[in-house]
C-alpha cells in the first residue's frame, strides 16, 4: 500500500490517481495521520503544498521515523521536506515557475534513469535547494538543463527519492513512466 500525505494541495488527487495505477493508495491531510495504516504501508509519498518545509514538522517526524525501512517519494514540497530534513537549506529562487514547463537532464550515471536522458516537466514552486548540497548516499540525479537547478534527488540505500517538479502534472511528458520506475527499483 501506498500512503499519500496531504499537505493540503491542489495538486494531491492527481497524485492520489497517479499512484494509484501501481497499487492500492490511501491519502490523508498532515495533521489527521492513520498510524496504524502508514505503519502498514510499503510506500509514503510526501505531497506537494504550499509554505516551505519548516511548516510541517509532523512531515518531518515521519520522515525520520521511517527513512531507511520504508520506499519514500518526495514531490516538490515533499522534495524540499525531505532535504530540509536532510540539513540541506532550502532558499526562495529569484524566478518563481508556476505552471511552467522546463527541460530536465538526467545528469548521475548513478541513477536509475538513463544518464543524459531528457525530459519535459511541470514545475509550481518558488523555493530551491541552496547548492552546493553534499550527503552521503544522497545523489542529484536531475537538473534543469536550462538554469541547472537541482530538480532530483536518489537516495538508494535508504529507498528515498524526490522530484522538485510534478511528475502528475498534465506538463509531465513521460510523469507515469518516472513514478513506475521509482516504485520497482530495489533498495541497493
Amino acid at each position: 500500500m501506498i500512503y499519500i500525505i496531504d499537505h493540503q494541495d491542489s495538486f494531491t488527487w492527481n497524485v492520489v490517481h497517479q499512484f494509484s495505477q501501481f497499487d492500492k493508495v490511501y491519502c490523508s491531510n498532515y495533521f489527521e495521520i492513520n498510524h496504524s495504516l502508514l505503519n502498514k504501508s510499503n510506500t509514503i509519498v510526501l505531497s506537494p503544498g504550499p509554505g516551505s518545509p519548516k511548516d510541517y514538522p509532523n512531515t518531518s517526524k515521519i520522515y525520520n521515523k521511517f527513512k531507511g525501512r520504508k520506499k519514500i517519494i518526495g514531490i516538490c514540497l515533499g522534495y524540499q521536506q525531505i532535504l530540509h530534513c536532510e540539513n540541506a537549506k532550502i532558499i526562495q529562487q529569484r524566478r518563481i515557475f508556476h505552471g511552467y514547463q522546463s527541460e530536465v537532464k538526467v545528469v548521475s550515471n548513478k541513477s536509475i534513469f538513463r544518464k543524459n536522458s531528457k525530459f519535459k516537466v511541470g514545475r509550481y514552486h518558488s523555493l530551491k535547494l541552496q547548492e552546493p548540497f553534499i550527503k552521503e548516499n544522497f545523489d542529484i540525479t536531475m537538473r534543469c538543463a536550462k538554469t541547472n537547478i537541482a530538480m532530483a534527488f536518489e537516495n538508494k540505500r535508504d529507498d528515498v527519492y524526490g522530484f522538485q517538479f510534478h511528475p502528475e502534472s498534465f506538463l509531465t511528458t513521460n510523469g507515469k513512466i518516472l513514478i513506475k520506475k521509482i516504485l520497482q527499483s530495489k533498495r541497493s
